[in-house]
């Protein structure tokens, strides 16, 4: 029996019909749908699901966000067409399967022991002897000894007119391997199964509510409890996927289904209150274990049921199955310090509750919202050689690009070098101004440490985007001798004092070129305040230009830092001549900013510094710093002085009556492949004719099997010797699978 590729061909109805039922019930629409299926099911996987569009738009583009969003390849396993397709499948692969049953299960008891002894010749296995016994001995003898191997063996005489004595002959028909069969069959049934699975356990069900029972999305604001009816699934809700945060010390009974235009509330049969939330690590830093512990509290008979839920060990609670799935703010207090960069400003502490607001008052009329968006109290960076400095590792997320990355490519790739390390708590706040418009912000609460140089200076890394697309752009502020940035910020205002700068500027002219050289002091004065001033941003470079003295400091400026000093450069100095000035005017800037710290650090009562190599490393990176913070995006820094932390763990929980469905057909495929690829059908055939001698007779013998192999040729030579004591006759030219007659 050999299975059909082609459909159910109808007799009755119009053309369209039987045309239509034929393609419906082919084996190549089937396998077409499959490849569809496949295909959805990649892009399903690279692509992020369910997010909203503005992720989308950021990443990709609105043109392409709108593409994807209209095809519904933001949620595929929810799309319409994608059920449509798995219902196709479905009902294909079942007529398929009904198709081709009936001819198994006929072909499953048939021997075919009425081929022709003519045909035998045909078959790429055969052999012939001649045998010491009679014809009815012979194959009560073979047909004994292929039973007694596992064949399934049937005999059959027919009567021979032709002999002198009349005697008949014998056809020993056997078979084996038939379970080869079932593996198609089960193999099938398996693809129909797992399909039916898919669409129980998908948004099929979810959006039939909503068809039919007038569901809809809500996409509006405000407490849960408040939502309509018609926004709510009922606790009987045969399948869902929803998603559930419960902070510590509350419980939760409803959970969120994200749908394409808002969500959809999912009410539980029960709650589930979060006792804690435990996170171990390793001595690196990077988490080791995420739990919950929590209490389930059955809504009808109010029993507590206290459990575990931890990462790839959910809880099942009368079939709705429990995972850990990520973990969240759950409304921890933060006490933030605000560092003016603004030199009339002064610093302020402002508490707040992460996911809450607060308003600001900048100026006269200027008003900030102060977001309080996220804190995190452990960041592990990457401090090793190829880290770069490390970016954040959200222990929440998979770098799938990293992993391929580290597993594929070139065979002589060298291993990444990793130092990972812990470098303590971080907030993250968005400054949103009257228009709308905000400013995402990311400072670490501790000074950092870079390099591996034990005279670089650790750093406060202040962070910044205008986008959640962008990468954040640290500015990094050296730390003082006590560990804090209030060294930096007290420079950075002495910076913006005229009175200040003079000082400062006067002691390094007095002390570069000395007491007895006062033509060159005021030369060197005069030049490093003009430094001095367009660093500071308190006078615009074309102010200068040609100016013999020093500029009133009510001249506006339009940038300041480096980028101020480069400017002045390149519009009073010749080309040739510029890197040699720049040298020096950068010399004479450094020195007037280290006398400027020095000042700055006897008013705040510390010793002078030394020169040293650890100073000189400071003095640079405070200058850089100085530099950054003129183009810094906010008036004010927020920085981290105290926090209570509240965890919360986000949870998915499931009903899926669809899984043990798809179980059974894995089930069924994993049998189905192995009945396929392993178990061979084969087919035996004896022909037992009276010889010339009154007990001789003559044996012919033909192998048949769906797959020519070694394991055959093996077979069948062992089968001949032992039945007919023969060498076997091979013909590896011929098909050894030959359609008997």
């Amino acid at each position: 029996m050999t299975v059909s590729t082609h459909g159910l061909r109808l007799k009755n109805g119009s053309q369209a019909w039987r045309l239509g039922v034929e393609l419906l019930s082919s084996m190549r629409f089937s396998i077409s749908l499959l490849t569809v299926i496949c295909i959805a099911s990649i892009i399903g996987t690279v692509l992020k699901q369910n997010e909203p569009i503005n992720n989308y738009i950021n990443q990709f583009g609105p043109f392409w966000a709108q593409v994807f969003a209209s095809a519904s390849l933001t949620s595929v396993y929810s799309a319409w067409w994608f059920m449509l397709i798995l219902a196709f499948l479905v009902v294909s692969t079942s007529l398929c399967v009904t198709r081709n049953v009936p001819k198994i299960m006929r072909d499953w008891g048939i021997f075919k022991e009425d081929i022709r002894a003519q045909s035998l010749k045909a078959f790429g296995h055969t052999a012939q002897a001649n045998i010491s016994e009679s014809p009815q001995a012979a194959a009560q003898r073979i047909g004994q000894m292929l039973a007694g191997g596992g064949w399934k063996v049937k005999l059959q005489e027919r009567k021979n007119t032709t002999h002198a004595m009349g005697e008949s002959s014998w056809m020993v028909a056997a078979k084996a391997g038939r379970v080869n069969k079932l593996g198609y069959i089960a193999a099938h049934s398996a693809i129909v199964l797992v399909c039916i699975g898919g669409l129980l356990d998908g948004d099929l069900i979810v959006k039939a509510q909503m068809l039919l029972n007038g569901k809809t999305a809500y996409s509006g604001g405000g407490l849960i409890s408040d939502v309509k009816p018609e926004h709510r699934l009922s606790p009987s809700n045969p399948t869902f996927r929803a998603n559930l945060l419960v902070a510590e010390g509350a419980q939760s009974s409803t959970a969120i289904l994200n749908q394409g235009t808002g969500v959809l509330i999912q009410d539980l049969p029960f709650s589930i209150e979060l006792k804690k939330f435990v996170v171990e690590h390793y001595s690196t830093g990077m988490p080791k274990l995420f739990a919950s512990d929590i209490v389930i509290h059955d809504k009808e008979t109010g029993a507590k049921t206290p459990a575990r839920v931890e990462v790839n060990h959910p809880v099942n609670y009368k079939g709705v199955e429990i995972f850990q799935s990520s973990f969240d703010d759950g409304g921890s207090t933060v006490k933030l310090k605000a560092v003016p960069l603004i030199a009339a400003a002064k610093p302020f502490e402002v508490e707040g509750v992460i996911g809450n607001s607060t308003q600001l008052q900048n100026g006269a009329n200027d008003k900030l919202t102060l977001e309080f968006a996220a804190l995190r109290v452990f960041n592990i960076e990457n401090f090793g050689k190829d880290g770069a400095g490390g970016s954040s590792v959200d222990v929440r997320k998979v770098d799938l690009r990293e992993t391929l990355d580290a597993k594929l490519g070139a065979a002589n790739k060298v291993k990444t070098n990793k130092e990972l390390r812990n470098v303590g708590p971080s907030i993250t706040y968005k400054l949103r101004d009257a228009a709308g418009q905000a400013k995402e912000f990311h400072n670490y609460m501790l000074p950092v440490k870079m390099g591996a140089d034990e005279n670089e200076p650790s750093v406060f890394l202040l962070g910044m985007r205008e986008s959640t697309a962008e990468a954040f752009r640290y500015l990094r502020v050296p730390a003082d001798d006590k560990g804090s940035m209030d060294g930096f910020w007290q420079l950075r205002a002495a910076l913006a004092d005229p009175f200040k700068r003079d000082r400062a500027v006067a002691t390094y002219a007095q002390k570069a070129a000395g007491a007895d050289r006062p033509d060159m002091a005021r030369q060197l004065a005069l030049s490093a305040s003009k430094a001095m001033s367009l660093f500071a941003g308190s006078v615009s470079s074309e102010a200068l230009v040609g100016s013999a003295v020093k500029p009133p400091e009510s001249t506006p400026a339009t940038t300041a830092g480096l980028q101020a000093v480069a400017d002045y450069i390149e519009k009073n100095v010749p080309e040739a001549e510029r890197e040699k000035a720049s040298e020096v005017l950068i010399r004479i800037l450094n020195g007037a900013l280290f006398e400027l710290v020095q000042l700055t650090r006897a008013e705040a009562g510390f010793k002078p510094m030394d020169l040293s190599d650890k100073t000189q490393s400071y003095m640079m990176q405070t200058v850089l710093s100085l530099s950054d913070a003129s183009i810094y995006p906010a008036p004010m820094a927020f920085m981290l002085q105290d926090f209570t932390q509240v965890q919360a763990s986000v949870f998915q929980v499931a009903s899926a009556p669809g899984k043990k469905v798809v179980y059974t057909g894995c089930a069924f495929l994993i049998l189905g492949v192995f009945a396929m690829l392993y178990i061979r059908e084969r087919r035996v055939w004896v022909w037992l004719t009276p010889g010339d001698g009154p007990t001789g007779t003559r044996a012919s013998m033909a192998l048949s099997a769906n797959r020519k192999t070694m394991d055959g040729d093996h077979e069948f030579a062992h089968l001949t010797e032992r039945l007919i004591g023969a060498k076997p006759d091979v013909k590896p030219d011929l098909k050894a699978n030959v359609k008997a007659e």
